[in-house]
């Protein structure tokens, strides 16, 4: 086996052993289950580019050099074919999809198999540790693996073959893949829009660009970040971008619309199918968040006269254009609904019953102005696949559908999620997630410590100043868990009860709890402090005036520091109402409250205050 970065820049030799140039480069054909070297480029004389048949030239290679079967006077210059590409200009320190494990990949180097003694193919991409080391230097590999060895972890390498491999920086339309080669087009649409997603933004419509249309529109509808979605709708073709939207669900073509800015729209809306544009244009005649913008206009409506029979063939007609079903819908002549057939009543039901019949009459509806969560909330408390939603005088409009709901409540999790101070999204990476946690929980640690480093600055430069600093910080952790408290307190009840719920607790009464225990907790603190007062007096006695007067001094601060912290924390309890309204405010405005946020600044409030009071009142009180 052998490495690509270990031929680059190797020498090249002609028959009469003279060097004639370097590697820099190997043509595979793309056309074979592990592709062929075919080519060999190097870098001549005077930085003179040549590339050369592989199968011809080449008599001999290794990990240090290669050997050419005639004079460099007898070499004749070829040309890349279509179905053939360069491996380190195509493929090396490039993103690639891997369409096995469905994620963006960086090549770190390419693994070589040589069949026979002269022939090499291609196996596979290496995008792990070991090929990013062995790029940088082999002797890093070898060191690494050593000290992996030492601790008795292996090194493996992160080998992606060749057919599942998808190449997406260099537009490959015209090279003949192999027949066994996976590639995006066989993917689902949910697993191309990951992909997407994790691509260097300059390539996301490269990869669209390589899609079909029906498959980019589904990718698309896919795709959780809205704005991402919008982005590359505006580098794209105002034509294919037209088309793409035409082939989407009403309502997520509607969605992606309300993000892009508006003349871009409207020159895309204009370049619709009638049908298609005002479907879209009545979606987004209504509020954001309300069962009118998620609806769909694709579904089914009969007449209650119409047979079983017909309803089955006319189901059969209308499936292109009406891509998941669910219910058959049963309408009059204007429109108003009457009942809803499931698909598994109608085909339990004889071919000649009326769909009238067997149709179900108590129907859980919704006002295209009813919000979005609590539409979502009634799919999933009454288990439906789709709720239809209808006007005030009953016309089907449009329906809800279950996956619709399912988004509207991912979100609204993430939504809690940010409130309380967790991150959605972050990557999988364990070093990241760890520094997450610990910022969510242990933010107050942080502020703890930058505090104690702003008291010592603070204080006068003496050992005794320091000392006294030192002593009052390690007071701080009180009131910063107080306020640490605090937040995730308020947190909690906003996400538990709504801002009208009746049984919700009143802020006064959360406040009062908060008091009272910061209070219970302050008097364990002077039972404790006067505990240790007591014992360490008598252990001193009388043996050092001096220290037994700094031990007086430095219990006495220790005891006020401690009795301050427990005050802040009051005051940080009494703010408890200002925080509750403040995120009910922005709840209520559909704006999301980080949590994160609020408690590094309850956290800053509470330093702030002990701080002040200990450097102004406290420590110049004890002399």
């Amino acid at each position: 086996m052998i490495y690509l970065t270990q031929i680059l820049g190797n020498p090249v030799y002609d028959c009469a052993g003279e060097r004639i140039g370097v590697v820099s480069d190997l043509g595979i054909a793309t056309g074979e289950v592990f592709p062929r070297v075919t080519s060999l480029a190097f870098v001549g004389p005077g930085k003179i580019p040549f590339m050369i048949s592989w199968r011809k030239y080449v008599e001999s290679f290794d990990e240090d050099e290669v050997h050419l079967k005639v004079a460099s006077t007898d070499i004749r210059f070829s040309y890349l074919q279509p179905e053939e590409l360069l491996i380190a200009r195509d493929l090396l320190n490039k993103q690639i999809v891997d369409t096995q494990g469905m994620k963006v990949v960086r090549v770190n180097d390419l693994k070589l198999s040589d069949y026979g003694e002269k022939q090499l193919r291609l196996l596979g991409a290496e995008v792990g540790a070991r090929g990013l080391l062995r790029s940088l230097s082999p002797v890093l590999e070898r060191a690494a693996l050593s000290v992996s060895k030492t601790f008795g972890k292996e090194l493996p390498e992160r080998l992606i073959a060749w057919n599942y491999m998808d190449l997406i920086e260099r537009d490959l339309s015209d090279v003949k893949l192999s027949v066994t080669h996976k590639t995006l087009d066989e993917l689902h649409p949910a697993d191309v829009a990951d992909i997407i997603e994790q691509l260097d933004p300059r390539l996301r419509g490269q990869v669209f660009a390589q899609l079909d249309r029906e498959l980019a529109a589904d990718a698309m509808a896919e795709l959780d970040d809205d704005e991402m979605a919008a982005q590359i709708v505006e580098d794209m073709d105002l034509a294919d971008a037209s088309k793409m939207l035409s082939e989407m669900d009403p309502d997520d073509a509607a969605e992606l619309v309300s993000e892009l800015d508006y003349e871009r729209a409207e020159r895309l809306l204009r370049l619709m199918g009638v049908k298609e544009r005002q479907a879209i244009r009545q979606l987004l005649g209504y509020r954001e968040d309300t069962a009118g913008r998620i609806m769909t206009s694709a579904f089914v409506s009969l007449s209650p006269d119409t047979s079983v029979a017909e309803a089955i063939e006319h189901m059969r007609a209308v499936s292109e254009d009406v891509e998941t079903f669910h219910y058959l819908y049963i309408t009059d002549e204007t429109r108003q609904l009457k009942g809803v057939v499931s698909l598994h009543e109608l085909v339990l039901a004889e071919s000649n019953v009326s769909l009238g019949e067997i149709a179900t009459t108590e129907i859980v509806s919704a006002s295209p102005e009813d919000d979005q969560e609590d539409v979502a909330k009634d799919i999933a408390k009454y288990n439906l696949l789709a709720m239809p939603v209808v006007d005030d005088n009953n016309k089907l409009l449009g329906i809800v559908t279950v996956d619709d709901a399912l988004d509207v409540l991912e979100e609204e999790h993430e939504e809690d999620l940010q409130i309380v101070g967790s991150r959605t999204g972050v990557s999988s990476d364990e070093s990241s997630r760890l520094l997450t946690r610990l910022l969510s929980s242990e933010m107050w640690i942080a502020f703890w410590l930058v505090s104690l480093v702003v008291l010592l600055v603070m204080s006068a430069p003496t050992a005794q100043a320091s000392i006294q600093a030192l002593v009052v910080g390690a007071a701080l952790p009180v009131c910063l868990r107080a306020a640490n408290a605090m937040v995730r307190a308020v947190t909690s009840l906003v996400l538990e009860f709504d801002a009208d719920d009746d049984d919700a607790p009143s802020a006064l009464s959360f406040t009062l709890r908060g008091v009272g225990s910061s209070i219970i907790y302050g008097l364990i603190i002077a039972l404790v402090t006067w505990a240790v007062e007591g014992i360490v007096m008598g252990r001193i006695g009388e043996s050092s005036s001096e220290l037994s007067s700094l031990a007086v001094q430095l219990i006495s601060l220790g005891k006020t520091s401690f009795f301050l912290a427990c005050m802040v924390s009051v005051v940080m309890f009494a703010l408890t109402p200002i925080l509750l309204s403040y995120i009910r405010h922005n709840e209520a405005n559909d704006k999301v409250v980080n949590g994160l946020a609020i408690r590094a600044v309850a956290l800053l409030v509470a330093a702030a205050l002990f701080i002040v009071a200990a450097q102004f009142i406290v420590i110049p009180s004890l002399g």
